[in-house]
């Protein structure tokens, strides 16, 4: 096949300079690359003129519901995919993390869109900021879309799931992507851009894809733009020194190289359940992809009593892995990537057999099933065994990325700490201890230098998601050596691709603004009680005053037999004597939130369907029998879900009768809109 770049809403092929990929099993050419020809300046402002605008004039909710549907779309197709990723090398495990982990990726952050994001276009962040003594002057922070480019610069070993999981926060934050694949599984990729495309889900302009090199792309970067390289150290540092980069503060992403580490604790001796964990995860991560993961297993950390026991043990399990044509059943390794790969391989681990010994495996001798091993990029699992890790310098500083992992021995926790930390920087290392103690030296002794840690032991071993396995949901990236970057994490993930703005006025400007009303803005009480008026209707800054209710000390004692609080401070006088918060026996804070809603609460058949949740709730001002209570409720903002009703978000503030402020809170509940 011919690959095509898509850009511009078009697949185009201009380049005549060919370029050839070949198969990881066979060598035998697999798709021609054209090189050269596109207008790199024009892809960039087709983006910002037609695919920002319509991203932009989308909600977080109807972003959000669009990677659903892509998602479901591409679950459909899937299929395909794992057919075409076998010629990579790839097993069908393998394609599940590739495929089925972008496509889940892409699950995730249309969830967490729906749940954690406003149905709204830009973000408030953080709470208000008084400026001025009297109220006059405050602070918000707000979020909103960049409004520039996302380039997406992917690495050869995840085709999907490096390009979708780039992908989703930034079209879920509201910037277009163009997406350059590694050029040597760049055909699986350029067969997702294509179903994409194809199910015209995207506004237009949202996706273009660049196939072959990138020409002077970076030439036509502005402040507005993100980079998001993820790949070797070298090809990083050669983009960030870019004058550009450097001249219009471009936002740069960076996930690189990264000498990842498994420890083993002393406590996890052989026979327990931690180091049967340990074992299963050094010999997965040094399988899995051919070890072609940034996140593999490179420096496996163990006692020095332990070393011979962790030797023995991977090569019991090791001995069970089948290497091959990745599309046999009984394979459970496939090849790297191509013959050059297996070339930068087999010279990385040159290097690292200056320090330390080749315990199993020969890359001259294996077995290959299914598969001539010559003309295949295939490579044995190798494991070796470094006697002297702490004046060893290669074990912490050269990676080889295919299935190769050392091991290394240590006297205690000091000494395994200062040896994961020689990494200089990595994605993620794994703990084995079921010791909860040694677990936090190990944590707090290590995690400056590492972007993830996953603690594995018995109780988390049957659902736990791995050493390898970056989540959505959690921050991937690493500093120093792993570059320094942060995708995904949640909604962290799409502020990437947002600015933080500080915003200063007075309450009601800025309650205007950020269409959320602050302490302070104009209040609204005319009219109906708040809890009478449709989601369409309902006024932000809409206002109810209650009556007055006096607390009484019978209140409290029936409060108290009927839930069961009999917290001292609501009942013996004598037990806050010279307390330091009580000035005598109080009111539960419950029983005035529970006094507060009969306060406000309009009880009649109406638009509000129910009340769902309770935030940022403070208890300032403690209250004793007699005081009397009053409730302000506010109107503070709204958003839509769907057809049939919508969130408000209400601000209540109990006080006494001489406005003194009791608590706080936001108030939930979802309004219907007028049938």
């Amino acid at each position: 096949m011919r690959l095509e770049s898509f850009v511009r809403g078009s697949w185009v092929s201009p380049g005549q300079d060919l370029g050839v990929i070949r198969s990881a099993i066979t060598s035998d050419v697999v798709a021609e690359v054209a090189n050269g020809g596109l207008d790199m300046g024009e892809v960039l402002a087709y983006a910002r003129r037609v695919g920002g605008p319509n991203l932009r004039r989308l909600t977080f909710h109807q972003r959000a519901e669009m990677l659903k549907r892509l998602a479901l779309y591409l679950t459909e197709r899937k299929d395909q995919l794992y057919k075409l990723s076998y010629q990579t090398g790839t097993t069908r495990t393998d394609n599940f993390i590739d495929v089925d982990g972008g496509i889940g990726t892409l699950f995730v952050y249309a969830s967490k869109g729906r749940r954690e994001l406003p149905n709204a276009t830009f973000l408030i962040d953080g709470a208000v900021e008084p400026l001025s003594k009297g109220g006059s002057f405050v602070g918000q922070h707000v979020m909103t879309p960049l409004q520039g480019v996302a380039v997406h610069i992917n690495a050869f070993n995840f085709p999907c799931w490096g390009m979708l999981e780039k992908l989703a926060p930034a079209i879920l934050a509201g910037v277009p992507v163009v997406t350059k694949p590694a050029t040597i599984t760049s055909y699986v990729a350029h067969a997702l851009v294509r179903m994409i495309a194809e199910s015209r889900i995207l506004p237009e302009g949202s996706l273009q894809c660049i196939i072959g090199s990138t020409g002077d792309l970076f030439d036509h970067l502005t402040c507005q733009d993100v980079v998001s390289f993820t790949g070797s150290a070298e090809t990083a540092q050669k983009l960030q020194r870019h004058p550009v980069i450097a001249r219009e503060s471009v936002r740069f992403i960076a996930e690189r190289d990264s000498l990842n580490a498994a420890i083993l604790a002393p406590d996890a001796a052989p026979g327990t359940p931690e180091f049967d964990l340990f074992i299963k995860e050094i010999a997965k991560e040094m399988t899995v992809k051919a070890g072609q993961k940034c996140t593999a297993i490179r420096r496996a950390i163990a006692p020095n009593s332990h070393v011979p026991a962790v030797i023995e043990a991977l090569r019991e399990r090791l001995s069970k892995i089948t290497v091959g044509n990745p599309e046999l059943e009984n394979v459970r390794m496939g090849p790297v990537v191509g013959l050059d790969q297996r070339r930068d391989v087999l010279a990385q681990v040159a290097k690292l057999r200056s320090e330390a010994d080749i315990v199993i495996g020969d890359p001259d001798n294996f077995t290959v099933e299914g598969a001539d091993r010559e003309r295949g990029a295939f490579i044995p699992p190798l494991l070796l065994h470094c006697p002297d890790p702490i004046r060893a310098t290669h074990v912490h500083s050269a990676e080889a990325f295919g299935p190769v992992c050392t091991v290394m021995g240590y006297d205690g926790i000091d000494q395994a700490v200062s040896l994961a930390n020689r990494g200089d920087g990595s994605l993620v290392a794994s703990v084995y201890t079921y010791d909860p103690a040694i677990a936090s030296d190990l944590v707090f002794g290590v995690g400056a230098f590492h972007g993830r840690l996953v603690l594995i032991d018995r109780d988390c071993a049957k659902e736990q998601t791995g050493h390898g396995s970056p989540m959505p949901h959690m921050v991937h990236g690493g500093p120093g050596r792993a570059g320094g970057g942060e995708e995904l994490g949640g909604m962290r993930g799409v502020h990437h691709y947002m600015q933080r703005t500080a915003l200063q006025g007075s309450p009601a400007m800025l309650s205007r603004v950020t269409q959320s009303w602050i302490k302070g803005a104009p209040q609204i009480q005319e009219g109906r009680h708040p809890f009478r008026y449709y989601f369409e209707d309902l006024a932000i800054g809409q206002t109810f005053i209650s009556k007055e209710r006096t607390i009484t000390l019978e209140d409290i004692e029936h409060f108290a037999t009927f839930t069961g609080d009999t917290f001292y401070a609501h009942m013996s006088e004598e037990a806050t004597k010279n307390h330091p918060f009580f000035p005598g026996r109080v009111a539960h804070g419950y029983l005035l939130l529970s006094f507060a809603a009969g306060l406000f609460v309009d009880p009649d058949l109406g638009p509000v369907l129910a009340n769902y949740g309770l935030d940022s709730l403070r208890f300032l001002k403690p209250v004793q029998p007699g005081e009397t209570i009053k409730v302000r409720l506010t109107a503070k903002s709204k958003s839509p879900r769907n057809a049939e009703y919508g969130e408000v978000r209400w601000d209540v503030e109990i006080m006494t009768d001489k406005d003194e402020t009791v608590a706080t809170y936001e108030l939930l509940t979802m309004n219907a809109v007028h049938p």
